[in-house]
């Protein structure tokens, strides 16, 4: 599309009912993010109330008509997905304005590659708009979706705004707190925030002795034509607060465990944890409508009641078959179904089976085959081959979830956005221990493949040819790896963290997968970047198969005021908790070497990080701890899977933590409020 053209969404599918929005873009420097947002307008193109304006603060819409999915890898960059629902947007709603801001003074005109696609009901790209001149400008109105005789169209629109997110809202008639531009305290947020905050906690038993009499719900119901009002929005991320006192235990010794609601301890074969598995997610979907909803918006489900089923029999050629469970989503009379397939353990999907599956569908109807395992699905390969036969009319999408998925965004509504009611929260909490659970099969990316061991012997004796596909299988096993690593760290953390996606402009994901395969022939090192939502630098991890070492490391900047030996002397002083055999570089902006050394030694002479060179001026340092390699292929204690995921999680708790921590200041004491 160009600059100011519309199309009519139902010209372009059938299943424009519901629509996925996706935003994208990508940072040279690996470091630039953005921020989405939704505006629905009345006739007046003004909000109805601020409820309607939703963001990363209100992610969701009552009714289901608008959810933000977050962000996922893309080809290149990321790209930020909005699910919409068209046929439960309430009628007083005659635009949904979609935009994107970025804050700290960033401004779009730093990023490449801004666009926005949009995709239908089953998963088929629509429409596409380019935006080429984005300018100084730190927010950006990418486009909208509006209502014209009847029916649903979109319009290109790429207009900029200079005064970011508050701005913006503010111009479409959203009544902004006024605090919000300087980023409101902690303490300063409503009682309403502070036990919406401190739910998911108390109700997993983690600090409170008693739960509060009423969790308020962050999605309560709203009059479908005009939203409650509600307090102003605070365009400051909302924080979490975490209880500071252990729940205590009746349990006469440790070797006690606690009764579950589903135990994972008597299964025996791969077809025990697959039923079970799948029974058990696809109950609390059914019973937890934010987890169902999150899980089933991504496949372009609408928002309704959902059903689930397990062992289904389907007539198909000569003899039924039993896909592992269906879910079945009904609005307004209509409904939305989708087959599921769940393999556990190492168990690979069947691209046969996959297949029936899919020709079942499109033959009864459904809208969807979802297939669940510990794979991690990637751009541009396929986990399993299933042919489309174009002649049928109806059109079958084809979507996969990984485990480490699941498992991800039951600990983000739990941990750290919040369910309305706690019995929920104790579902997903009952959940996410089985997932957890050795015996469950569902812990996510196991195996570097069959090609892991001949390549690392290749290199180890220096005859991996250049070229050799099996460098090309582990580099995408590799790719799978730092994904889960990236959805496991953004569970614990409830922010998003994705890898950050460099190559030469215009490359697919294939070229740039061939470039990293080269490097490993040539190198023998496996690379990669994670970037974490809110930090301003990137974690880069690298495999070197020829030491067997793991290295975990981030860049930070100087600082600008003070002298040189202040600067370190600070740097070591935040760095007081971290470990001794932390790695320090000082990175000088020549682009020579710098002094480096242990964290150990620097801490008694912090002076020998300064440059000796003259002239030399300090550009920031770089900050690395090592661990060694698991040898085996697997996620065991000695596996590698395992080491890579240790070192991460390390360096985080142990480096990016205190990094991230304030300078302390000195508060007055407060008299501490009991626990109600």
């Amino acid at each position: 599309m160009t600059k100011g053209s519309n199309v009519v969404l139902s010209a372009l599918s059938e299943n424009a009912g519901s629509v996925i929005v996706g935003l994208g873009w990508l940072s040279p420097s690996g470091e630039g993010d953005a921020d989405v947002s939704v505006l629905a307008l009345g006739p007046d193109g003004k909000v109805r109330t601020d409820a309607d304006f939703y963001f990363y603060n209100n992610p969701v819409a009552a009714d289901g008509s608008v959810q933000l999915l977050g962000k996922a890898p893309a080809d290149r960059g990321d790209t930020d997905r909005i699910g919409f629902d068209l046929t439960a947007v309430p009628g007083g709603v005659q635009r949904m304005v979609v935009a994107a801001s970025r804050d700290g003074g960033a401004c779009f005109g730093e990023l490449e590659d801004l666009t926005v696609t949009l995709s239908d009901g089953a998963g088929e790209a629509l429409l596409r708009f380019a935006i080429a001149d984005a300018g100084a400008v730190s927010a950006v109105v990418f486009g909208e979706l509006y209502r014209h005789a009847g029916e649903w169209k979109f319009r290109a629109v790429g207009q900029g705004y200079a005064d970011g997110l508050a701005g913006l809202a503010t111009d479409f008639g959203v009544d902004i707190d006024d605090d919000a531009a300087n980023g409101p305290a902690p303490e300063d947020a409503t009682a309403v925030e502070q036990e919406v905050a401190a739910a998911p906690a108390a109700v997993l038993g983690t600090g409170v002795e008693r739960l509060p009499d009423a969790v308020p719900s962050p999605r309560a119901p709203q009059d479908a034509a005009v939203p409650a009002r509600t307090a102003r929005p605070r365009t400051a991320r909302r924080k979490t607060t975490l209880p500071r006192v252990a729940k205590k235990s009746l349990a006469e010794n440790e070797s006690w465990r606690d009764a579950r609601l589903f135990p994972a301890s008597a299964l025996k074969s791969d077809r025990d944890r697959e039923t079970r598995a799948t029974s058990v997610l696809l109950s609390v979907m059914a019973q937890v409508p934010e987890f169902g909803r999150r899980l089933t918006a991504a496949f372009g489900a609408p928002a309704g009641r959902i059903e689930t089923f397990t062992e289904v029999s389907l007539p198909h050629g000569n003899g039924p078959r039993r896909p592992d469970g269906v879910i079945r989503v009904e609005r307004a009379g209509k409904l939305w179904t989708a087959l599921v397939e769940t393999k556990t353990n190492g168990n690979a999907l069947r691209a046969e089976q996959v297949q029936a599956y899919a020709d079942i569908a499109a033959r009864r109807g459904y809208e969807a085959v979802i297939t669940l395992s510990n794979d991690v699905a990637l751009e541009g390969s396929s986990l399993v081959d299933v042919k489309t036969d174009g002649r049928r009319k109806h059109k079958v999408a084809l979507w996969h979830l990984s485990w480490a998925e699941v498992a991800c965004q039951a600990q983000m509504l739990i941990r750290h956005e919040g369910v309305g009611n706690p019995a929920h929260a104790w579902l997903l909490q009952e959940l996410l221990h089985y997932l957890q659970h050795e015996n469950s099969g569902c812990h996510g990316f196991q195996n570097m493949g069959p090609a892991w061991v001949p390549v690392r012997n290749g290199i180890d004796d220096e005859t991996l040819c250049p070229g050799d596909p099996r460098a090309l299988e582990v580099v995408e096993s590799w790719e799978r790896l730092i994904r889960q690593v990236c959805l496991g760290l953004g569970g614990e953390l409830g922010r998003k963290v994705l890898p950050v996606q460099r190559g030469k402009r215009g490359a697919g994901p294939g070229e740039r997968r061939s470039a990293q395969a080269g490097q490993l022939c040539a190198q023998g090192r496996l690379q990669a970047e994670l970037r974490i939502e809110g930090n301003t630098g990137v974690l880069a991890v690298s495999a070197d198969l020829r030491t067997g070492r793991v290295r975990v490391s981030t860049e930070i900047p100087a600082p600008e005021q003070g002298s040189a030996l202040t600067g370190v002397k600070r740097l070591v002083r935040r760095l007081a908790d971290a470990p001794a055999d932390l790695h320090v570089e000082t990175l000088v902006d020549s682009g020579a070497g710098g002094p480096r050394g242990t964290l150990e030694r620097l801490r008694p002479e912090p002076a020998d990080l300064l440059p000796t060179g003259d002239g030399a001026r300090i550009a920031g340092f770089r900050l690395s701890l090592l661990r060694g390699m698991g040898s085996g292929r697997g996620n065991a204690e000695s596996g590698f899977i395992r080491s890579v995921d240790d070192a991460v999680q390390r360096f985080h708790t142990h480096v990016v933590v205190h990094l991230d921590r304030a300078p302390a200041r000195r508060t007055p004491v407060r008299e501490a409020v009991p626990a109600r």
